[in-house]
């Protein structure tokens, strides 16, 4: 007999960094770099500046990372300890707790409570059951905090050198500009495309929202700089 596997995506946290990091690293260096495109004829400020931005967005970016990492695990470490405290404490409750949670599932009552009994002979196995169930908290993996850090700066570090390289490799301004939209743009697409795929949004609608993000921001700093200037 062979069992079918069903596909399960095991790597959520890395590809939600992921997305993070690279959708505003192309979002906000191509509204940077199209800003001051408008108001600029020389390309070596665009690209001090966009290097300077780039620097600051991974650092901003994966602090951010790292402390939503931290919290996440400092959360769930409060949270296991308040039910290991819950079952020393009151544990004819938490059973009765345990109970009504397999009721809801759709066990029978008798069963329910047979199956509670046999859970709570081991503590470790009692607390855990209860932060997936009762609380619904996933332990996070080792190294949450500095793994989404580094996966949020590098996504973000590549996004960004994107709409900046035609500034780097192209001398005439326009020309860079006009390559930078190009480039950026498909970028937008293909990023919007799998980041619908993997998560499952309606691929068409899920490209074109991300696409037109990044074409909006980066017409709106154009057309703002030139407005000004």
């Amino acid at each position: 007999m062979i069992l079918s596997v069903e596909p399960h995506n095991t790597n959520s946290n890395l590809v939600k960094d992921i997305i993070i990091g690279m959708s505003d690293g192309l979002t906000v260096p191509f509204a940077l770099t199209a800003g001051l495109s408008g108001v600029l004829n020389t390309n070596h400020l665009i690209i001090v500046s966009g290097l300077s931005e780039i620097v600051a967005g991974c650092i901003s970016m994966g602090l951010g990372g790292y402390l939503a990492g931290q919290s996440e695990v400092d959360h769930y470490e409060t949270e296991l300890k308040r039910e290991y405290s819950e079952i020393d404490s009151v544990p004819d409750t938490e059973l009765k707790e345990v109970t009504d949670i397999f009721v809801e599932m759709g066990v029978e009552e008798l069963l329910s409570k047979q199956v509670a009994l046999q859970i709570s002979k081991n503590k470790d196995g009692w607390a855990n059951l209860m932060m997936k169930l009762e609380l619904e908290l996933e332990k996070p993996a080792k190294n949450r905090a500095a793994k989404s850090a580094g996966t949020i700066a590098l996504s973000y570090l590549i996004g960004g050198f994107i709409p900046l390289s035609p500034y780097i490799l192209i001398g005439n301004n326009q020309t860079a500009f006009n390559f930078s939209c190009i480039v950026t743009l498909s970028a937008l697409v293909v990023f919007g495309f799998l980041k619908s795929k993997v998560t499952g949004q309606p691929l068409v609608k899920g490209t074109l929202k991300v696409a037109l993000t990044g074409a909006v921001a980066a017409a709106a700093a154009y057309f703002l700089a030139k407005a000004v200037s």
